[in-house]
């Protein structure tokens, strides 16, 4: 397939006024344009949005859409797809899933030339790859057992090619259209509203857990027992929440993003099944050929009484136990990323500081690096993959021991949803207080880091405070 030809990409852009004029959204706040705008597309397959969700922390300013992808790569059970959504063709690729990506979508876009009256060297993406992979991408790196029942259809790895995307800059308020047929906003949602016909959501029965809290505090027994053996430092063990649902599960992300305020939340709709993801947590970012990453570890509940909300936030920062946890996983990232980046570049600029979202105070540390001049974005996120917060230490034998324990696999969660754009900057996310929607069922995970210091019973408890703000805020709509 030749890619000689460059793209033509012509950038717009509007003010918040203009867009309401354009599309007769008279009743909408500025802050929820860039939502509404994507409502219109929301039900269309692959429709992606990267939101920030009105929060500033890890330099949260852009907000991303992008849909009608000219063509996929798709992975699932060792099988690579190239799906050619233009010539509605499908072939199998010999490629593993992060390198087909670089060698069929992104290879499409390494030539760019952008046209605009303004200058654009601001703005992320433009024109790129985006997508999903979750987290048993890892079993198209590493042999890993498959104890863990696999029953979802949605696949594990999902990336399509995008020409065109909208970009709101929440600093300025300025809403950019990057289109290579130089598209009007009017035109580029002309289709009217996607969701207009949508039913409400609703659950139609209660969540359950797939552990009980015997089942999954004798979990942690054989964990402690691994660790006491060697096996490992540290191992992340979940349990998955599920429920039936009905109606518009882009009507419950919008609440879910609006209750949770989260900085990497995404909206990606598949033709298998939605992803409504409310993550706080970066896996890896990498801008002008720097590499940062921010691994999360350590958490305590917040409290609506702000004494108590304090001394939470404050046993947090001076828990021994949760810096240990933090510091295992600084140390597995620093090693990860090193394998691409410059030598003696990799530096830990923040250790352990104090995050503090809705449901949740967080121990964040953050690790950078200047990736080596000829590697791949990709190439690093295939290589760290998945993200060590969620596995553990050492990375393949936690991982092991995931598939043992946990009685199904983990779909999406923890996986990453992710960008890159034809200049090679790339965000992605660890998918954390994620939710999947497929076949009338919703699925909600949360986990925890276990060393050999973990108490079981508060274990599982942080687990609860983890979907404080999701499985109640789900019950509620529309009951």
């Amino acid at each position: 397939m030749s890619h000689e030809k460059p793209i033509h990409v012509h950038v717009s852009r509007y003010t918040k006024s203009e867009i309401r004029d354009a599309l007769s959204l008279n009743n909408v706040a500025d802050d929820a344009i860039f939502n509404a705008l994507f409502s219109h597309v929301s039900t269309l397959p692959y429709s992606i949005l990267f939101d920030t969700s009105g929060s500033t922390k890890s330099e949260g300013r852009f907000n991303i859409m992008a849909f009608s992808p000219t063509a996929v790569i798709e992975a699932s059970e060792d099988q690579v797809f190239l799906i050619d959504l233009e010539a509605s063709k499908k072939q199998s690729v010999s490629l593993l899933p992060f390198e087909a990506v670089n060698e069929h979508l992104h290879a499409r876009v390494k030539s760019v030339n952008v046209h605009a009256s303004f200058d654009t060297k601001h703005l992320p993406f433009i024109v790129g790859v985006a997508g999903m992979a979750g987290y048993d991408t890892g079993r198209f790196y590493e042999a890993l057992p498959s104890i863990a029942k696999n029953d979802y259809v949605t696949p594990d790895f999902a990336v399509g090619l995008y020409t065109s995307s909208v970009i709101e800059d929440t600093q300025t308020g300025y809403v950019y259209v990057c289109s290579p047929e130089n598209l009007a906003l009017a035109e580029l949602f002309s289709s009217s509203s996607a969701t207009a016909n949508a039913r409400d959501f609703a659950l139609t029965s209660s969540f359950e857990s797939n552990l009980s809290k015997q089942e999954y505090e004798k979990c942690l027994e054989k964990i402690n027992a691994y660790l006491r053996a060697g096996d490992c430092y540290q191992v992340n063990m979940a349990q998955r929440f599920s429920a039936s649902f009905e109606g518009s599960i882009w009507q419950a992300y919008c609440l879910l993003r609006d209750q949770n305020q989260a900085p990497f939340s995404a909206f990606y709709n598949l033709p298998q099944g939605s992803i409504a993801s409310i993550s706080p947590e970066r896996f890896l970012r990498v801008k002008n050929g720097v590499v940062e990453t921010k691994p999360i570890k350590g958490t305590r509940p917040r409290f609506d009484d702000a004494e108590k909300d304090k001394a939470s936030a404050q046993s947090l920062l001076f828990a021994e136990k949760d810096r240990s946890e933090n510091l295992m996983i600084v140390d597995l990232l620093r090693n990860d990323i090193s394998k691409h980046c410059k030598a003696n570049t990799v530096n830990v600029p923040a250790l352990f500081a104090l995050e503090s979202y809705e449901a949740v105070h967080h121990l964040v540390s953050t690790v950078t690096g200047e990736l080596n001049d000829n590697a791949s974005p990709l190439a690093l996120l295939a290589s760290a993959f998945p993200g060590g917060s969620i596995t553990g230490a050492p990375k393949i034998r936690a991982m092991e021991v995931i598939d043992e324990l946990e009685p199904h696999r983990r779909s999406i969660y923890c996986g990453s949803i992710f960008y890159m754009g034809f200049r090679e900057d790339m965000d992605s996310s660890i998918c954390i207080r994620t939710v999947l929607a497929e076949n009338g069922q919703l699925h909600c995970w949360a986990g925890g880091g276990i060393v050999l210091d973990s108490i079981p019973s508060e274990e599982y408890q942080e687990t609860l405070d983890k979907v404080s703000k999701i499985l109640p805020v789900l019950e509620s709509i529309n009951q």
